[in-house]
């Protein structure tokens, strides 16, 4: 319950920042003149010509809740007017916007945060609810595996015992032979694992014989693919961390251990990290847009900015509503299309008409776009991943 709570709250004032930046006007009713309450110049119409404060305020608890919810959902006409075109026409908002439109339109950044914290409230309520239960099908999978070959092989060598009773001459030695080939393969086995081998009187010996369902070509890849696991092993609990600085070498191992520790704190933090620090993604998206609009005339920082954020806010927005369908039971192949197909084909628009490129143009730039976009957040999670393990 705290956490739904918490996220509540977290939506309440991610709207109320992102309504702190917008203009305040628009919200008071008609008045024929006055005085301000606020700088005390006379006041002709709604609005003060000096400070821009509403003519009328009101000091009713009803007024305080209509504050806290106009922040938090935009009821006016910005809110109707920005996400339709941000949806549809992200090109038109944007040019728009850069060339003066901005009293109609919410501003980037009042949307981009209020973005941010509606993703950080509503995987508050939602969890995961693109996770798997079964997080660790792999390891499990490898896990059977292996007790279902030892198992076979354990069977193999009780049938071949209770046969070895009654056999004599030729079959009975031909028993033994594959009895000691078994009992072989089920030492190399648990050698392999790590396990204590339960014929330690019997020696491995060449290998040269099958274990169970394992010829020994697959136990040596069997060999080499634990050995690399060990290797993993040592790079994540940072034993063989060499910077050639004892002290660096010192606090690079404790880190990792402590993450090797506690893996659960480190993906906490990369979810805090994510929220506290998505503003990174503008200025690390910013080069990579000017580079792919390069070339064309006409054309600043600010520009790009105002697209980059807009961009930005709209794929949050996406991911967020997308979440929702996936935990209210929507088909996957609906949610997962959505994901998957329109923020290209978004990207596309916008950069096709914010920037009045040609459909050809507009379809070669934005595949750099895309691959930008990869390097773009490859580059904002090593950071995550940098903060986490160091912070």
């Amino acid at each position: 319950m705290s956490e739904e709570l918490e996220a509540m709250g977290t939506a309440v004032e991610g709207g109320l920042i992102a309504k702190a930046l917008e203009d305040e006007r628009g919200e008071a009713g008609d008045g024929e003149g006055g005085q301000c309450l606020n700088c005390g110049a006379a006041v002709t119409t709604s609005y003060c010509g000096n400070c821009g404060q509403p003519l009328h305020i009101h000091r009713s608890i009803a007024a305080f809740w209509h504050d806290i919810l106009h922040g938090v959902l935009h009821f006016e006409g910005k809110f109707w007017r920005t996400l339709p075109l941000l949806a549809w026409k992200p090109g038109d908002l944007t040019r728009r916007y850069v060339h003066g439109e901005r009293a109609k339109f919410i501003s980037p950044m009042a949307l981009f945060l209020f973005s941010v914290f509606m993703m950080f409230a509503v995987f508050s309520f939602l969890g995961e609810p693109f996770s798997i239960d079964d997080t660790d099908l792999a390891d499990e999978a490898v896990s059977t595996g292996i007790a279902t070959e030892t198992e076979q092989i354990e069977n193999q060598i009780q049938e071949k015992s209770d046969l070895l009773t009654k056999a004599t001459g030729e079959d009975r030695a031909k028993l033994q032979n594959d009895i000691l080939d078994l009992k072989k393969g089920r030492n190399m086995l648990a050698k392999l694992t790590g396990e204590e081998e339960p014929y330690p009187d019997v020696n491995l010996g060449d290998g040269d014989s099958k274990v169970g369902n394992l010829t020994p070509e697959e136990l040596d890849q069997l060999e080499a693919g634990l050995d690399d696991i060990k290797e993993g092993k040592a790079l994540t609990d940072g034993s063989s961390v060499s910077t050639g600085s004892p002290e660096t070498d010192k606090w690079l191992r404790d880190a990792f251990k402590r993450v090797n520790a506690n893996p659960d704190l480190l993906i906490y933090k990369l979810k805090a990290n994510g929220y506290k620090f998505a503003w990174l993604l503008i200025p690390i998206s910013l080069p990579f847009v000017w580079l792919t609009t390069i070339g064309r005339r006409g054309y600043h920082f600010y520009d790009h900015a105002v697209f980059t954020t807009y961009s930005i806010s709209f794929m949050s927005l996406l991911f967020i509503s997308c979440a929702i369908l996936a935990a209210a039971g929507v088909a996957e192949s609906i949610w997962g299309g959505l994901l998957v197909f329109y923020p290209p084909f978004h990207m596309y628009r916008q950069l096709r008409h914010a920037y009045k490129m040609s459909r050809p143009e507009a379809l070669v730039r934005v595949s750099f776009l895309l691959f930008f976009t990869v390097i773009s957040l490859t580059l904002f999670f090593l950071i995550l991943l940098a903060l986490g393990v160091l912070g």
